[in-house]
């Protein structure tokens, strides 16, 4: 009895996963970077590289450099519904005297941590395994990402090792890799930012060397 051509397919796929072919070069995929390695700190290319897309770059030596430079910026922005549900960072804005907005949708700006900074393409790695979840980083006009030097990596493929090292079996559903404000230019290739996210994106980084 003939069969269809769908069923046709079908069999060619099964049959293909069955008798896989070998790689003919196994050695030569993946084993060497095709990006120049930076001779520079990752402190340095990560600030060089998230600044060149539009995000604003903070470098703390100590965690009370930190609360000073955020504590500032607040009072110059005028920000006044600050949302941020993730510890110690709630913690820290409640000791320096800040009511937290409860309700993220109406917030002017949103505070949290992340899981890594990938320093070659100036990206934040955020998850839905950390407790502000997927929306947080991206609901608020105005993002504030704090992270620590200990969570800088040189590439995306040292971000998901480590994503696979940390979660293993509970790997997180939702893995964000968010590089400055959001930005597109699909309407007539113009350059327009915050429109599927926020507008601005600040990038407090806390040295932890020590």
């Amino acid at each position: 009895m003939p069969t269809n051509a769908k069923q046709q397919i079908l069999k060619r796929i099964k049959n293909a996963l069955v008798n896989t072919v070998p790689m003919p070069f196994p050695n030569s995929e993946g084993n060497q970077t095709v990006y120049i390695q930076s001779t520079n700190e990752l402190i340095v290319t990560f600030a060089e590289e998230f600044t060149k897309l539009q995000g604003k770059f903070v470098f703390c030596p100590t965690k009370i450099d930190f609360e000073n430079d955020i504590k500032q910026l607040i009072h110059i922005q005028q920000w006044q519904h600050i949302y941020c549900i993730e510890e110690p960072y709630k913690t820290v804005m409640n000791n320096l005297g800040y009511t937290m907005h409860n309700d993220l949708p109406s917030c002017q700006v949103s505070i949290t941590g992340c899981e890594f900074l990938v320093a070659r393409t100036g990206t934040m790695v955020l998850s839905a395994a950390q407790q502000s979840g997927r929306t947080t980083s991206v609901y608020a006009p105005i993002h504030i990402c704090v992270a620590y030097t200990s969570q800088l990596l040189q590439d995306v493929k040292n971000a998901l090792q480590e994503l696979q090292v940390k979660y293993g079996n509970k790997f997180p559903s939702f893995v964000t890799f968010a590089s400055g404000p959001s930005r597109t230019a699909d309407i007539e290739k113009t350059l327009v930012t915050g429109v599927h996210g926020p507008k601005e994106v600040y990038c407090f980084v806390i040295d932890d060397a020590f």
